[in-house]
């Protein structure tokens, strides 16, 4: 973190020893043909791409060259996948966007680009051949499908087998292409940019209920031989109602932990096939504990948590278990027995649980 994050890259040789990939190549395939999972299949034939979205009724042969199908979100889908996030978890949550898995023929792959956001690149199985060069003006191919830059001239190049993993920090352009069929694990980083902050700031506090909300008033006005016109004065008042809105700190505080932690726009949660009653749900919960879905993001910062784009509701009696369930994205059942059973965390416990946001922990088999 020290030497290369968001500085220079990093081929990790061996990153995972005697790596063996948490999925196969037909799980992946089968996500992107059942729409589960947002899914691209890329061509590239004769100097053209070509790009079509999913869900995909049939892929190409892997005997067939010169295409990749990209599967996005995957840790979201499969607890295996979801695990393998656990060892980049030196980065905080809120930095982790998703695990993305491509899956190419020989010579597939999605043409030199850069990304505008840290990216680990994982191969998972067979081989890719890595290009890279450094941010520069880089003009983008006119026309093209799919983000591509022209004039590409590598400056590094490595060759990826299962295991080995290389770090890039933002905008620097690549290549990767399949050296026979392969899988590639992308691990990339979430990295707002100022406007899409501001963007989903002002949105936020355009449908907040509540406050003063003056209006337009002219009262006296002189008429006017140009209708055509603004008027100065509907110009200066708007401008000053632009100039004059300030959000409180406090205010856009919770607007962060509220949007950092919103799910996936693809994300939809599912809640037990049985509904419990409170008292069933937290006599289980002390049995077994809880963990947090897959897809559900979880964060605190000070006194304030956040899930799923919600604000937990203070609860000074139990902020250390709500920590420790963002940490660690569970709680055994040890630590919540000692919780008082009228305590407001059992409550929103029992909500998240319905709501599909976190699931009982399996129960541990018994001795014979």
């Amino acid at each position: 973190m020290k030497r290369h994050w968001q500085r220079r890259p990093l081929c990790i040789r061996g990153a995972f020893a005697n790596f063996q990939t948490p999925v196969s190549v037909g799980e992946v395939l089968e996500l992107a043909t059942s729409g589960q999972a947002q899914a691209r299949l890329v061509r590239h034939k004769a100097g053209r791409w070509s790009v079509s979205h999913g869900p995909h009724d049939k892929l190409p042969s892997l005997r067939t060259p010169d295409w990749t199908v990209l599967v996005n979100g995957v840790d979201r889908h499969l607890d295996e996948v979801h695990a393998l996030l656990r060892s980049f978890r030196f980065l905080p949550d809120a930095r982790i966007d998703d695990l993305m898995i491509s899956v190419a023929s020989h010579g597939g792959g999605v043409g030199p680009h850069l990304d505008s956001y840290d990216v680990f690149l994982l191969q998972a199985e067979g081989r890719r051949r890595w290009r890279i060069a450094p941010p520069g003006p880089w003009a983008a191919v006119r026309g093209a499908p799919l983000k591509l830059i022209e004039n590409f001239k590598a400056a590094e190049e490595w060759i990826l087998e299962p295991g080995d993993m290389l770090y890039l920090p933002p905008g620097w352009a690549h290549e990767g292409t399949a050296l026979g069929s392969c899988m590639t694990f992308s691990i990339g980083a979430r990295a707002p940019s100022r406007h899409e902050f501001l963007a989903a700031l002002l949105a936020d506090q355009a449908d907040a209920p509540g406050g003063p909300d003056p209006r337009f008033r002219d009262a006296g006005r002189i008429p006017s031989p140009h209708a055509g016109q603004l008027p100065p004065d509907m110009v200066q008042t708007m401008q000053r109602w632009a100039s004059g809105w300030r959000p409180s700190q406090q205010t856009v505080r919770e607007f962060i932990g509220r949007w950092l932690t919103e799910p996936a726009a693809d994300v939809w949660f599912e809640g037990p096939d049985r509904e419990l009653s409170r008292r069933s749900f937290t006599s289980l919960a002390k049995r077994q504990g809880v963990r947090l879905d897959r897809a559900t993001r979880m964060a605190w910062r000070a006194r304030e948590a956040y899930i799923n784009g919600e604000s937990v509701p203070p609860d000074a009696s139990s902020q250390a278990l709500i920590r420790s369930l963002a940490d660690d994205r569970f709680l055994p059942g040890e630590s919540l027995r000692p919780l008082d059973p009228t305590a407001a965390l059992w409550s929103l416990l029992a909500q998240w649980h319905a709501l599909g946001w976190l699931h009982l922990l399996p129960q541990a088999p018994r001795s014979p």
